[in-house]
């Protein structure tokens, strides 16, 4: 009889620490159903915003680096329109030793006047002399020449601080042979645009 109880308090006692270890498996599970049917989603909207938060300053550097690009557009096109205008630009030539300008002067100036007034550049006004004479004295006529060409520009309208002068005397001619028709291609003034500073 106590050999009867024995064996059903074993079998007994396995029953429940079997049922004991089935319920610490099930539990687990179940509290991770829970979990999920009582927040779903809880952990996507979390990945969701993190993503979210790596996507938002993308898009706004994506933003930010168009609005520099139509930035840096805006000078190109502002430069393209000053070497347009500076191919339109003519030499003012002078005669031997002279200074003055002349009627076919005036009217190449008048047109350098008209293209250059309603831009934002300054007009820089480079003052040249032939291969004849000491350089100190060429350096002071290709100024003579230059002022010349700033002061007819100013009467035709131009504002006077935006034009500026400068003298390169014998140092930059345009030919270099000993010929007179090479010295008059360099007794000249050269008008330069230049980009004024936004």
């Amino acid at each position: 009889m106590k050999r009867f109880f024995a064996i059903v308090a074993v079998f007994l006692g396995f029953i429940i620490v079997s049922g004991c270890s089935q319920k610490k498996i099930v539990q687990p599970s179940a509290g991770i159903e829970q979990k999920q049917d009582q927040d779903p989603g809880k952990g996507l909207t979390s990945d969701t915003s993190k993503m979210d938060e790596k996507k938002s300053p993308v898009s706004e550097s994506k933003e930010f680096l168009s609005e520099k690009q139509i930035a840096k557009a805006q000078p190109k096109e502002s430069v393209s329109a000053i070497e347009e205008l500076q191919a339109g630009l003519k030499d003012i030539h002078f005669d031997f030793d002279k200074y003055d300008i002349t009627p076919e002067a005036q009217a190449i100036l008048k047109e350098a006047a008209a293209l250059s007034k309603n831009i934002k550049a300054k007009l820089m006004v480079e003052g040249h002399c032939d291969e004849r004479g000491t350089n100190e004295y060429n350096l002071g006529l290709g100024d003579k020449r230059a002022s010349s060409v700033k002061d007819y520009l100013v009467s035709l309208g131009i504002p006077s601080g935006r034009i500026e002068t400068i003298s390169y005397g014998e140092e930059k001619p345009m030919c270099n042979e000993s010929t007179e028709a090479c010295w008059s291609k360099n007794r000249r003034a050269h008008l330069v645009l230049i980009m004024e500073k936004q």
